[in-house]
């Protein structure tokens, strides 16, 4: 009889590519991850933000206005052309008076901002112009990819108001809504000015 004499088992091809092959394909695999990373990071979301000493805090002294005004709007998408419909409450409407006790007045223009969740490069900023009772129309071209988007209506006058939403675009209508974390009185949101330590004057 012939006697067979086996390879050792370090020797067999198979057990070269389990040992070797398979880390070093995980060493390549987390090296393109990791450039891939620093290449394409995340956009930082954009939002109301201020610096108090070395505290930072978000600012929403925006959206607590719209809420005490009652402001509320729905933005309509037709193909480039974006139109909104800024709504008061009917107590504002039939007194011609804001609740503050200023004036009814439709500011002449506003600003939207609708950004991208996590690609900066996708962000748009418009003007949208007072057109007549309650309405102001702009234009704007979005990517037409489905993606989420965090959308910014605002007024930069004397009332320096902002609704805000979370949409995934493109979609024909979007509802604003002042924020309902006010809803109780002088609740605030967490990490607000109103929390902030008195200071010496």
């Amino acid at each position: 009889m012939t006697n067979t004499q086996k390879e050792p088992w370090y020797k067999n091809p198979f057990m070269t590519i389990f040992v070797i092959g398979l880390p070093a394909l995980v060493v390549v695999i987390c090296i393109f991850f990791i450039i891939y990373a620093i290449r394409v990071q995340d956009s930082t979301v954009r939002d109301d933000w201020y610096m108090d000493g070395k505290m930072l805090y978000q600012d929403a002294t925006r959206d607590q206005l719209a809420h005490d005004l009652g402001i509320f709007g729905i933005m309509r998408f037709d193909g480039d052309n974006v139109s909104f419909e800024l709504r008061y409450p009917s107590d504002t409407l039939l007194s011609g008076k804001l609740r503050d006790s200023t004036p009814l007045e439709y500011p002449k223009m506003l600003a939207v901002s609708i950004s991208h969740a996590t690609d900066s490069t996708k962000d748009k900023d418009l003007s949208i112009r007072y057109v007549g009772e309650n309405r102001y129309e702009g234009k704007v071209t979005l990517d037409e990819t489905p993606a989420k988007y965090y959308l910014q209506v605002s007024n930069d006058g004397i009332h320096n108001w902002r609704l805000v939403h979370v949409q995934k675009l493109p979609a024909k209508n979007v509802a604003f809504s002042p924020l309902d974390s006010f809803d109780e009185e002088r609740q605030v949101l967490p990490d607000q000015r109103d929390l902030r330590p008195a200071q010496n004057q």
